[in-house]
């Protein structure tokens, strides 16, 4: 069944982009939207292949004209999926997938009820503040912006109870396979066909990312935040 809409969302620097990238390698059929943001590139991001950079005056006329699928204001940017992208996949016979914060999620939850939702979460809060301050190093991100991510992630975090699927991105192969089981999974479920042995192992491996079957893996992860967030903690 082509026409399945993917959502994955993640605080930044769960590594979810990494997760995107390989999952595209690994899966057949799959297009991604690329947004639209009003934020400048950073290091060598390109027009049209991370985002599509645009000016404020450009984006908020697209908003008029009812061109987003879910568009959201973050950190003082616009960032937005295009309509259009849903349209072409669905002509093309292909797959779609979104890679959106939580807000636009709830946007196209509204709008596209059987829309499969996958949240990516880090390990723990410090792991998380680990890479922002790595990754800044490269793109020269200023050091209160990261503060600003950190402070943003624990408010993305509490509402991963919202999505169908959760996945916590300690060790990268095995994120990866699990989020490549998902995808793959949800064909196999909405085709109506009987699976495979080998479906079935994935279907499996899917199943255990459920969010009914993520409570014991996500509770460390929410008590690091906590626990950061009501005083001082080692480093």
């Amino acid at each position: 069944m082509a026409g399945i809409l993917y959502i994955i969302s993640a605080p930044s620097g769960s590594g979810k982009s990494t997760l995107v990238n390989e999952l595209r390698s690994f899966v057949p059929n799959l297009d991604f939207s690329v947004s639209y943001t009003t934020r400048p590139p950073r290091g060598s991001e390109q027009n049209g292949r991370e985002y599509y950079f645009v000016t404020r005056n450009e984006f908020e006329k697209m908003i008029s004209e009812d061109r987003f699928l879910e568009h959201a204001e973050v950190f003082g940017n616009y960032y937005g999926t295009a309509c259009r992208f849903l349209d072409e996949a669905k002509q093309n016979g292909k797959d779609l997938l979104l890679d959106i914060d939580v807000q636009g999620a709830a946007q196209v939850r509204k709008k596209v009820p059987d829309a499969v939702s996958i949240f990516v979460m880090p390990p723990n809060k410090h792991i998380l503040e680990r890479r922002l301050r790595n990754r800044s190093q490269t793109d020269k991100v200023d050091p209160k912006v990261i503060e600003r991510r950190l402070e943003n992630a624990q408010k993305e975090i509490v509402n991963y109870s919202k999505y169908g699927y959760i996945l916590v991105n300690e060790i990268l192969d095995k994120a990866v396979e699990e989020l490549k089981a998902i995808v793959l999974s949800e064909r196999v479920r909405r085709s109506g066909k009987q699976p495979t042995p080998d479906e079935c192992k994935l279907i499996r491996l899917a199943e255990s990312c459920l969010l009914a079957n993520s409570h014991e893996r996500v509770r460390p992860v929410l008590e690091s935040f906590q626990a950061a967030a009501s005083g001082p903690q080692p480093r």
